[in-house]
């Protein structure tokens, strides 16, 4: 396991440290021995982003950074590279039951979403030019133990019992518990029909703003507080203090759909969401 951190610990695995990620990094040590490489490191979301072109720093990591690790793992002869994208490959919402599939086109909407689809494009070329096999899964928001950001604000919100603006949102969101996450990619390492293939990942049972937050508060024994405010006022309020993507993250849809994984590798996710709320209350700190 390459980390960037000598604190990062991990039972089982042996450890490479680099300093960086980028086009320059040296992958030798970390990449003996090895078959396949799961690649899950990224530059991901900056809050209050200063640079100028936060785009080339995102490519910096996301599409230099990967493709080099790539590029050195065919070279010494690795067989597969998993490599975790995201759903913002795919675009930033959906209509009401249509999600989204592995046949859509792209459309990513900022700059991680065209880094990341970027790199995508980059390791299809590198698996085409060495034969090494790629595989690609695009997931949702990630939950579990230690959650961080928005969904650790909602979570921490509903367990105190706040009262939330949100008791008239009727959308239809995907989201991808870790364990369920962890079971496609353990999948994708050795099963040979994931070879080149894009695949999309979630619990497999989408939830509304309304059932998430309800369910959110089960898992912590609280009754959740929830106020029926129309969603256009939260949309224009939200927009006013400069929130307007938070407003599209609680009142928008975005679905995805696992039937390629289900049928092409007999996958289903082997945790329900009640569960992996449950586990992810469990971990949440007092």
């Amino acid at each position: 396991m390459a980390v960037r951190s000598v604190n990062v610990h991990v039972d089982n695995f042996k450890r490479a440290v680099v300093d960086s990620i980028g086009g320059a990094t040296d992958w030798s040590t970390a990449l003996r021995n090895v078959d396949c490489i799961v690649h899950l490191a990224a530059r991901v979301h900056v809050m209050n982003e200063s640079t100028i072109d936060s785009l080339a720093e995102y490519r910096k990591v996301n599409v230099e950074g990967t493709l080099n690790l790539a590029m050195q793992s065919a070279q010494l002869g690795i067989k597969r590279f998993v490599f975790i994208s995201s759903i913002k490959v795919n675009g930033e919402h959906t209509e009401s039951d249509k999600p989204f599939t592995e046949e859509d086109f792209a459309n990513p909407q900022d700059a991680y979403g065209i880094s990341k689809f970027e790199a995508e494009q980059g390791l299809l070329q590198i698996a085409k030019q060495t034969g090494m096999e790629v595989v690609i899964i695009r997931p949702p928001l990630v939950y579990g133990a230690g959650v961080k950001a928005n969904f650790a604000s909602m979570m921490r919100a509903v367990k105190c019992g706040i009262p939330l603006p949100l008791g008239a949102i009727h959308n239809k969101r995907s989201f991808v518990y870790i364990a369920n996450l962890v079971s496609l990619i353990t999948r994708c390492i050795d099963h040979p029909a994931a070879a080149n293939q894009v695949f999309l990942v979630s619990d497999g049972c989408d939830l509304s703003t309304i059932e998430l937050l309800r369910d959110c508060a089960e898992a912590f024994g609280v009754k959740a507080r929830l106020l029926p405010v129309p969603q256009r006022l939260i949309e224009v309020a939200a927009a006013l203090i400069g929130k307007k993507s938070v407003a599209q993250r609680l009142c928008g849809n975005l679905q995805v759909d696992i039937s390629k994984a289900r049928t092409l590798l007999g996958w289903t996710p082997p945790v329900s969401v009640a569960e992996g709320l449950k586990a992810t209350a469990l971990g949440f700190p007092e």
